[in-house]
């Protein structure tokens, strides 16, 4: 059976495609802002030329082809429009198809090795931030898999990886607003609980009697200091000192600011 084709030479008729909301951000600088047309040489799911063009499965969240919401493994034969949303320009609720299942809460998260910086700060707001420096990108997708976290990276190639199901780019470099932007996408600002992971390591931390760890600590800190906590993982030592009021009210600052 002959494939459609179109009137202009060998190749079927192409799609064309509308990138939504902050999507651009992934497209090519000739393409942003306006519809992409892609020429299709066989039928293709969806998913395809949506990360062709540059956008990764996991920043998209509804799909509406000729008018009908679908999933990523819809058909396309040719002459279709797509239009690709992000989480924050959906369609009308009666075109959203969920594109896959909701994650689940408490969150978990799994960070790519240049956003360490990242990692401390979800770490220091109390979320389970997995995180280390000589990860690949095979290990990276495969703990997120695994475990079921969302992957944060900048690295548009991971997160098109098959088996990543849930993951976000924070468009900005500067770490405090990449914080903001992810607890903005996740809806995490009343889910902030300080004080409770190690920034060094993501253990649970504890209360520890002083007496307990009184040879590990500096002569003014046994004077001046008497509540500690301690990690149960790695055995660092947390208390109040001179920077926490600064750590607190950069807290409620990000805080404040990821509600608006």
């Amino acid at each position: 059976m002959d494939r459609p084709r179109s009137i202009l030479g060998g190749i079927m008729n192409p799609v064309t495609l509308y990138f939504h909301g902050d999507l651009d951000f992934f497209l090519a600088p000739d393409h942003k802002g306006r519809p992409v047309v892609y020429p299709l040489e066989e039928q293709a799911a969806v998913k395809h030329p949506v990360e062709s063009l540059g956008a990764p499965h996991t920043e998209v969240e509804a799909l509406v082809v000729d008018g009908r919401g679908v999933g990523f493994d819809h058909l396309l034969r040719g002459g279709e429009i797509v239009h690709v949303h992000p989480w924050n320009d959906l369609p009308p609720s009666d075109l959203l198809i969920p594109l896959r299942p909701p994650p689940p809460r408490p969150l978990r998260f799994v960070i790519d090795t240049h956003l360490g910086k990242l990692a401390t700060y979800l770490r220091m707001l109390g979320f389970d931030a997995c995180y280390r420096n000589d990860y690949d990108d095979a290990h990276l997708a495969a703990i997120a898999a695994a475990e079921t976290r969302v992957l944060l990276s900048r690295d548009r190639g991971l997160l098109k990886r098959k088996q990543v199901v849930y993951g976000y780019c924070p468009r900005e470099t500067e770490p405090r607003s990449q914080l903001i932007s992810v607890l903005r996408r996740y809806r995490l600002a009343d889910d902030i609980h300080p004080w409770r992971r190690c920034v060094r390591c993501n253990g649970l931390l504890a209360p520890v009697d002083k007496a307990l760890i009184l040879d590990r600590l500096e002569p003014k800190t046994r004077l001046y200091y008497d509540e500690f906590q301690q990690c149960q993982s790695c055995g660092q030592i947390y208390w109040r000192g001179s920077h926490f009021e600064r750590m607190a009210a950069f807290i409620e600052d990000v805080k404040r600011e990821a509600k608006t």
